[in-house]
């Protein structure tokens, strides 16, 4: 897909370092000091929930600037059976190009994809105020729990968009994080080890110390 200035497209087996490398600058010290993104993506890429059809890049006159992946998982819903969904990301743009827009066509490009092929919903952890734009909502209005989540506690990072209309009518339940987000920290330490140094750092803000 063009859209004037940039393109979306599939990755390539053979870009796959460049997209890790875009991820470390675009997630390095913001949830945490350094981070673990990058290794994460390069782990799911063989995960069977991984969604190859949904695992985008963006170019903009052939710089990569930007990309978005999706993960198959269920929701274990109260009256036993499991609703399968989606879930989302790593989702970045580089650093200098944030919040002009670029994001925001990304993502929506991803799951008007997502719902021409079917599936009906997608939950993740995000800014409301940033994916409401795009039709996301708190998943609790649906009637969906996070995992292992204190019934009192803050649940307003975790966010759900129905691609088909009523996707969602009538279940309630618990939606489940696949585990191949789970990765080793000496693991992310190893792989990181491969990159050119950069610094960590605490900084205001960050959700892990």
């Amino acid at each position: 897909m063009n859209t004037n200035d940039i393109t979306i497209r599939l990755e390539k087996s053979e870009e796959y370092r460049e997209i890790e490398n875009l991820i470390r600058e675009s997630f390095w010290n913001v949830y945490r000091p350094g981070c673990s993104e990058h290794y994460v993506i390069h782990v799911l890429r063989d995960d069977p929930a991984f969604v190859k059809e949904l695992d985008f890049v963006v170019r903009q006159n052939g710089k990569l600037i930007g990309q978005n992946m999706f993960m198959r998982t269920v929701i274990n819903a109260d009256d036993g059976r499991d609703i399968d969904v989606l879930t989302m990301g790593p989702i970045c743009i580089t650093p200098e190009l944030k919040r002009k827009g670029y994001g925001k066509r990304l993502l929506d490009y991803s799951l008007a994809k997502a719902t021409e092929l079917g599936f009906g919903a997608v939950l993740f952890e995000g800014n409301i105020d940033f994916y409401g734009k795009s039709g996301f909502d708190y998943a609790r209005r649906f009637g969906i729990r996070y995992h292992d989540l204190p019934e009192d506690a803050d649940d307003s990072f975790f966010l759900c968009k129905e691609l088909v209309k009523g996707y969602l009518d009538g279940i309630t339940g618990v939606y489940q994080t696949p585990q191949g987000y789970y990765v080793d920290d000496a693991e992310v330490e190893a792989f990181d080890r491969s990159f050119p140094f950069k610094e960590k750092q605490v900084l205001p803000g960050q959700i892990f110390k």
